[in-house]
């Protein structure tokens, strides 16, 4: 897990139409970060869903907003399509993203041990530096506690 204050490592990554997106070419932009585990899975969606309902309010302050997962681009394409997503997600299939910043380690669910991408966002500044990291993120909650924090960090 990277820590408040430091570089945010970056990435270049191709997002749900097969464009790249690289976190150098955001500077001067807040941005949210948000690892997630599986595109169509019920606490996936649900975070997504509320990032997509409170979609005015992020795009009145001027938030750059990225999901990343280990899904491949065909599929956060279904899942952007299906729940008429606004904001763009970015496909880490080689793992090296999710790995630099953190995310990418053993879970367990129902008694079995896997690797997988645990649920943990970071708000960067304009700057690139990590302004505030949430842990075990709550998919109905997530949204509107990043708009609180960010309603106080941008002025």
């Amino acid at each position: 897990m990277l820590k408040l204050g430091k570089k945010a490592p970056a990435f270049s990554l191709p997002d749900q139409d097969g464009n790249v997106h690289t976190l150098s070419d955001y500077l001067g932009k807040w941005i949210l970060l948000y690892f997630y585990p599986k595109d169509d899975t019920p606490g996936c969606t649900k975070e997504a869903c509320m990032i997509r309902d409170h979609w005015p309010k992020f795009k009145k302050l001027g938030i750059q907003v990225f999901g990343v997962s280990v899904d491949p681009v065909k599929r956060h394409a279904k899942f952007v399509e299906k729940y008429d997503l606004p904001f763009t997600l970015l496909a880490d299939e080689e793992k090296k993203i999710v790995q630099k910043y953190g995310v990418w380690g053993e879970k367990k669910f129902m008694g079995r041990t896997y690797l997988g991408t645990s649920r943990v966002s970071y708000l960067i500044d304009p700057e690139g530096t990590i302004a505030k990291v949430y842990e075990d993120v709550k998919p109905a909650e997530h949204a509107e506690e990043v708009l609180r924090d960010l309603k106080r960090l941008v002025v």
